[in-house]
């Protein structure tokens, strides 16, 4: 190896490898990104991102930020506020409530404005509603979910320090 022994090039091999991972978990640009659960913070409430069934993400804005949410809800009064919540570009992704909560694990990601939306499921700040990936009975579109949202606004008293913030 270019004038390296053995023990050189194995000593670099930790390094190798680290470097090659980092690649797998970069941003791709588009989609959800990894929610590192229990570790991350809501960007509305402040509230830790820890059940996969109610989170969310909008990823959006000039840079195409990826800005994180402990329940959907709260993500539907966060863009409320944001410039470029009907930008086609602003993708929003929600957690499949019927996936199941499993520490550590996403159970999958929803496009949030295809899914469906079912009331009466517990989520985290109490908005209730559970995303699934089919129409059913009782269940709304996202123009709908985002009207009632909107109406009822947080239904905590959550101190929400990125309300009116981009």
């Amino acid at each position: 190896m270019c004038g390296m022994n053995r023990r050189q090039a194995l000593a670099l091999l930790p390094a190798a490898l680290a470097a090659a991972s980092l690649g797998a978990c970069a941003d791709s640009g588009t989609g959800p990104a990894p929610v590192r659960w229990g570790k991350e913070n809501c960007a509305y409430c402040g509230m830790i991102v820890d059940d996969p069934r109610f989170a969310a993400q909008v990823r959006g804005g000039p840079k195409g930020k990826v800005y994180k949410f402990d329940d959907l809800g709260d993500a539907i009064l966060w863009m409320a506020k944001q410039s470029f919540s009907d930008d086609p570009a602003t993708e929003f992704w929600v957690g499949d409530s019927d996936a199941g909560a499993t520490p550590g694990k996403a159970g999958g990601w929803l496009d949030g404005r295809k899914a469906w939306y079912l009331s009466g499921r517990k989520s985290p700040m109490a908005h209730n509603f559970g995303a699934v990936s089919d129409q059913r009975d009782g269940s709304i579109d996202f123009a709908e979910l985002r009207k009632t949202i909107i109406a009822r606004g947080s239904p905590t008293q959550c101190a929400t320090p990125a309300e009116g913030s981009s």
